[in-house]
């Protein structure tokens, strides 16, 4: 079992920066996951964000947040980030972390094991 615990969530200002911690415990080797962001806004369904293969190297963006999003991993930490930059008001969403064993960058809701509970963040314009 692994436990995943988002936190980094806030309120700013359309432009303005943010960074998102998930930080994984548990029975786990965070190595062996391949990492993921989903976020999910008001009145609509989850959708996927970004995914980072398990030693960091490789990562799959939704075209909406290329350019202005940036995901990493501390495997040492057993801590996974997304960094965001320039953020928009359609940015706004509960931002939830997921852990896939599934070997390849999936965007699928249904290939993540694991889920945090999410971290809220609301972009004003």
């Amino acid at each position: 079992q692994v436990q995943l615990v988002e936190s980094g969530g806030g309120l700013v200002q359309t432009g303005a920066s943010l960074r998102l911690s998930c930080a994984a415990s548990g029975r786990t080797f965070f190595s062996s996951y391949v990492m993921g962001w989903f976020r999910q806004a008001p009145g609509k369904e989850r959708e996927f964000v970004v995914a980072i293969s398990k030693n960091g190297e490789r990562t799959y963006y939704e075209d909406s947040v290329k350019g202005r999003f940036t995901a990493s991993r501390d495997n040492a930490k057993s801590t996974l980030y997304l960094q965001m930059n320039s953020l928009k008001a359609e940015d706004t969403a509960v931002y939830y972390c997921a852990a896939s064993s599934f070997p390849l960058l999936a965007e699928k809701e249904s290939l993540y094991n694991y889920w945090g509970q999410g971290t809220q963040v609301t972009v004003s314009s």
